[in-house]
């Protein structure tokens, strides 16, 4: 990539140009695409959306599996102008009949299956279904007669709802430009290339997800798209298909962790990433023993600005627990209490990645999108991520915890994830989960949930060695499986329910 990024947004169809007519651009089961049938297919969706849907900023939602239709129609649809809804594959008829209800969507493409399983009252009048394998019979040959287009890159792309582990799924609005420069970002600080092969493994819904095609695409290089039903089926496809980049969040690092990885499985990979939460310092050293050559790169983020920061691979052995500094086009402030710039307070994110708000949601935008401090050098809209971060003299950052998850007790503000750490960190959970639960006496009671070997003594015995009194927890529940929401994260939300 170039020395330096290109600031200048442009319209998200125009990714379909990047590679090179004859190089592989999707790579499905039994069919592969080159970057000509991609962009034919693209100009025949977008040709077909737009006679379908003539309503310029109409929302289209596609709920499927990674397939043909939904890797291109985030391209198709903008090139329509119209606005993409991707609904990720395991939510169920309740949550998918909100989210058709909230984004007022005009169109939802779907397999028969889940078509199947929605009953008359989940789908507005207004949304006509189409079923995915009708859609892509009828778009028949030729070139197609889209061409690009020329639309505001600040005008809305994609609506990208969350998952809904507190509450309704909210949809978080990304315009052209927010989509186009967090490719950008990507594909220039993970030094992709065009002989890059990426496997896709998360969620396309999910906007770290989504990003494996886009920056993988605006390089120029090709994606494997990949349900994947066991960490084998992960490791038998990076074999196959000589993978090179592979992006995925902490549960899964820690299944493939703990799998027997053949050499052609390893040899091709240069870089990993992670995003959606930490990485242990032991999960850190059995990724880089399994991928001595490739790149490791611990990533922040949120969706309401897609990535905040990256920890520079040269940085991971020495400071495994940062979350390093700013990812290209992204301003990071820490800011206090008071509003001042400060060495230890909230992550505020500025700049041209922040997204334009919470579809329909003027009041819970207003709480989270809030004009930038004084400090910042960009100003405008920031988001107020509600993360508490600390700085260190050589200007790396560290996750201390959300401000709605700390847990306060007899007085003391804890951080769940010290507990955490310090749980796995004795050898006896794989992972762990803490948070408060209502207390008469302490006001908040630690809860602390692990998956492991160890047992409840030899467990609170190497804690009471590593933390303060007032950090052991009060209760220590053991699990044979953490339960994850739609997007592979655990789901500490439902823990938390379940727990009180």
């Amino acid at each position: 990539m170039s020395t330096a990024p290109d600031p200048v947004p442009r319209p998200l169809d125009h990714i379909a140009e990047r590679g090179k007519d004859g190089d592989p651009a999707l790579i499905l089961r039994h069919r592969t695409l080159s970057w000509a049938d991609l962009r034919r297919q693209v100009s025949r969706m977008a040709a077909w959306l737009a006679d379908a849907v003539p309503e310029k900023g109409a929302r289209v939602a596609t709920w499927g599996s990674k397939g043909e239709a939904t890797c291109l129609l985030p391209l198709a649809a903008a090139r329509a102008g119209l606005v993409h809804v991707p609904i990720n594959p395991l939510l169920k008829r309740a949550q998918v009949a909100h989210i058709l209800a909230d984004s007022g969507a005009d169109l939802l493409i779907a397999n028969a299956g889940r078509t199947a399983s929605l009953e008359h009252d989940d789908v507005p009048t207004e949304c006509k279904i189409v079923e995915e394998a009708a859609f892509l019979s009828g778009l028949g040959g030729g070139e197609g007669s889209a061409s690009l287009s020329d639309l505001d890159p600040h005008s809305l792309a994609a609506i990208l709802y969350t998952s809904g582990s507190t509450g309704r799924p909210k949809g978080v609005m990304l315009s052209h430009a927010n989509l186009w420069l967090g490719a950008v970002s990507v594909a220039h600080y993970l030094e992709m290339e065009r002989d890059d092969v990426t496997l896709a493994v998360l969620p396309l819904s999910f906007d770290y997800g989504q990003n494996q095609l886009l920056s993988t695409w605006y390089a120029g290089g090709s994606v494997v798209p990949l349900d994947y039903l066991t960490p084998r089926d992960v490791i038998k496809a990076c074999a196959r298909h000589s993978i090179t980049t592979l992006a995925a969040v902490p549960p899964l690092w820690v299944q493939l962790a703990e799998q027997d990885w053949s050499q052609d499985a390893v040899g091709t990979m240069r870089r990993l990433t992670n995003s959606g939460g930490a990485l242990i310092e032991d999960l850190v050293q059995a990724l880089r023993h399994i991928f001595p050559q490739a790149k490791l790169f611990p990533m922040y983020g949120l969706t309401e600005a897609f990535r905040s920061t990256y920890l520079d691979p040269e940085l991971v052995d020495t400071h495994p627990t940062s979350i390093g500094k700013a990812i290209p086009f992204a301003e990071i402030l820490v800011i206090d209490q008071d509003g001042a710039a400060a060495s230890d307070g909230e992550l505020v994110h500025c700049g041209p990645l922040v997204a334009q708000g919470y579809w329909q949601d003027p009041e819970r935008t207003a709480e989270r999108f809030r004009p930038a401090p004084a400090t910042s050098k960009h100003g405008g809209t920031a988001v107020w991520s509600g993360d508490t971060v600390c700085r260190d003299d050589d200007g790396l950052l560290y996750f201390v915890g959300r401000e709605d998850a700390m847990i306060k007790c007899a007085g003391n503000r804890i951080s769940p994830q010290e507990i955490e750490d310090a749980a796995r960190a004795t050898g006896l959970a794989e992972e762990a989960v803490a948070f408060g639960v209502p207390d008469p006496r302490l006001g908040h009671a630690i809860h602390l949930i692990v998956r492991g070997e160890g047992g409840d003594e030899a467990l609170r015995a190497a804690l009471r060695r590593e933390l303060p009194n007032f950090m052991q927890p009060a209760h220590i529940e053991w699990v044979e499986t953490m339960p994850l929401n739609p997007n592979g994260k655990i789901d500490r939300a439902r823990l938390k329910r379940d727990a009180e």
